[in-house]
């Protein structure tokens, strides 16, 4: 049964993609981290890595389109053999696309990856950095012992580059919850955040995106294990806001997992809810002219994304 389905009916709120704006590409689920709160499972170990081939397919469909936003995510994006490859490539396009990378921060500072932060300041990447709080306590506790510490390292060399300070190179940072409970609001946070980055390390950046935990992959088994999975799902369906549904990511993206299958988002695609018509679609069987208008496929985890001010990649969907 789909509660999220009959909650949208009892509300008689249509859930449709409108206009394409993003393609986030997941281009793989190898890590090397492995979050508590990770809805990827993703991990040093996880074989699944985007191939060039693949990489190829894609920028030949998105160079048909005007689409003016990819956003690579993972995984550890970076850590894909052709992650700058497929950077190089998105930005011979024209139309100019904006290229976000969803980056774990630590990643910067490992063996292998030295210039990569150069890198991306070079093609003016935007970063959208997971920091999950501003005490080393609960990272270290949500995300690895000493990952707090590489993150301020990394943060430091990024505004070092530029990043939170040029306008050409914006830093962001995600805030997860390290419990079953809501972000709280996201303006009170981001100026608390700020404080403390300012004051304690010199750090400055652009916005604080909060993103609600979605109860899938290893944050449901989490649940799980402390006899909470019920308790959350409860949570997150009595603070169903039918405002957000406007404002859903799910509207205005398509994502892209690393073989190339299409989904409504990157949470549908670990579940696997892939588009279907008799069998999976992959990108280059779409005609980004015959999309908009499309029903979304959901399940009871979207509640995640439609609960207190909304959940999206974004950030808070109200309120901001």
């Amino acid at each position: 049964m789909n509660r999220f389905a009959e909650k949208l009916r009892e509300h008689q709120l249509p859930l449709r993609h409108t206009r394409t704006e993003v393609l986030q590409v997941n281009v793989g689920k190898l890590c090397n981290l492995t979050c508590l709160h990770c809805h990827v499972n993703a991990g040093p170990k996880r074989k699944e890595i985007m191939t060039r081939e693949t990489i190829d397919r894609t920028i030949e469909w998105l160079a048909k389109t005007d689409i003016p936003t990819v956003d690579l995510t993972g995984g550890a994006p970076e850590m894909i053999p052709d992650f700058s490859y497929f950077i190089e490539q998105v930005r011979t396009l024209q139309p100019r696309r904006r290229i976000i990378d969803r980056c774990n921060l630590t990643i910067l500072l490992e063996r292998g990856y030295e210039g990569l932060a150069e890198f991306l300041a070079g093609r003016e990447v935007e970063i959208i950095a997971s920091m999950p709080c501003y005490s080393p306590e609960n990272v270290n506790a949500q995300r690895g012992d000493g990952v707090f510490d590489g993150s301020i390292a990394a943060l430091q060399l990024l505004n070092s580059l530029g990043y939170g300070v040029a306008v050409d190179l914006p830093l962001h940072l995600v805030y997860n919850p390290v419990g079953a409970f809501l972000p709280p609001p996201q303006a009170e946070l981001e100026a608390d955040y700020k404080r403390e980055f300012a004051t304690h390390f010199g750090i400055v950046f652009n916005k604080l995106y909060t993103i609600t935990n979605l109860p899938i992959a290893r944050f449901a088994s989490y649940l799980r294990h402390s006899n909470k999975l019920e308790e959350y799902m409860e949570l997150l369906i009595n603070a169903f806001n039918p405002a957000t549904i406007d404002g859903l990511m799910c509207r205005n993206t398509i994502s892209v997992g690393w073989r190339g299958e299409v989904y409504d988002c990157d949470f549908n695609q670990q579940l696997d809810i892939q588009w279907q018509n008799g069998r999976p679609i992959f990108l280059w069987d779409v005609d980004p002219n015959k999309i908009d208008n499309r029903e979304i496929r959901t399940g009871d985890h979207c509640f995640g994304c439609t609960a207190g001010a909304g959940s999206s990649c974004g950030g808070a969907v109200l309120g901001t």
